[in-house]
């Protein structure tokens, strides 16, 4: 048993073809920001979009080579939350809620050449979050009051016709743990509130103050503008790709 337990835990020899990809987060400055300040993301049953977007830059891939790239979201812990005003926290309220439907949501563009992704700046901008547990728009359905990590993942596309033997070696898995946020169906947090508001170029119509009284750095103009996965649903404890190693 102790070894077959050992066996299972060692690290799954990656393809050469997935093996020297490397990712870098854009906006990380905007995404630390809402990070010290502890990150919302909302949620709505019609789905909505998140900001920041999540958005990378792809080195090291095969450029003749087809690549999938989709972005799951995973529980940070098995608790739930609740936002306490007068002392401006987040305090965990209890056990977290029965696990939503776990979907993962494919880039549109997928299945694309290596060359294709690593030309430009990977948005994912047509994702959606919703609360909504019957959800039929393929929207990636989250516990409100509750926090996720996503993951982002690259997978090869492997021509051979037993592919599915490979599975495991054909994927990388990138965790930035700046993104973590908890989900909510309204602000809690009055200085998130008004970081989204001042740095969302599509927030201008909730902007009530003086362009000059917002943060230099978050005046419009200022920002640029499978299965193999479903078995690691688990609430995220020590990623397998930590930030660091993976920038």
């Amino acid at each position: 048993g102790a070894s077959c337990a050992a066996a299972a835990k060692a690290p799954v020899k990656k393809n050469a073809k997935v093996a020297s990809v490397s990712v870098q987060l854009e906006m990380k400055a905007l995404w630390d920001e809402f990070n010290q300040l502890g990150t919302e993301m909302i949620v709505t049953k019609a789905g909505r979009r998140m900001f920041p977007t999540f958005q990378v830059k792809l080195f090291g891939m095969d450029p003749m080579a087809d690549y999938m790239l989709l972005m799951d979201f995973v529980p940070v812990d098995d608790k739930r939350y609740r936002y306490a005003f007068h002392s401006s926290s987040w305090l965990v309220a209890g056990k977290a809620d029965p696990a939503t439907p776990g979907r993962v949501h494919y880039h549109p563009d997928s299945p694309a050449k290596g060359a294709q992704w690593m030309k430009q700046i990977v948005s994912f901008d047509k994702l959606k979050l919703t609360n909504n547990l019957l959800d039929d728009n393929g929207h990636i359905i989250l516990n409100s009051m509750h926090r996720y990590q996503p993951r982002f993942h690259v997978v090869y596309v492997d021509p051979r016709k037993d592919s599915e033997k490979y599975a495991e070696e054909n994927f990388k898995t990138f965790v930035f743990e700046e993104t973590r946020f908890t989900a909510v169906t309204a602000y809690q947090n009055h200085r998130i509130t008004q970081l989204k508001i001042a740095s969302n170029p599509f927030a201008k119509g909730f902007r009530d103050c003086d362009p000059e009284d917002w943060p230099r750095n978050h005046r419009p103009g200022a920002l640029p503008l499978m299965s193999a996965f479903a078995r690691s649903r688990n609430p995220v404890a020590s990623p397998t790709q930590p930030n660091g190693a993976e920038k």
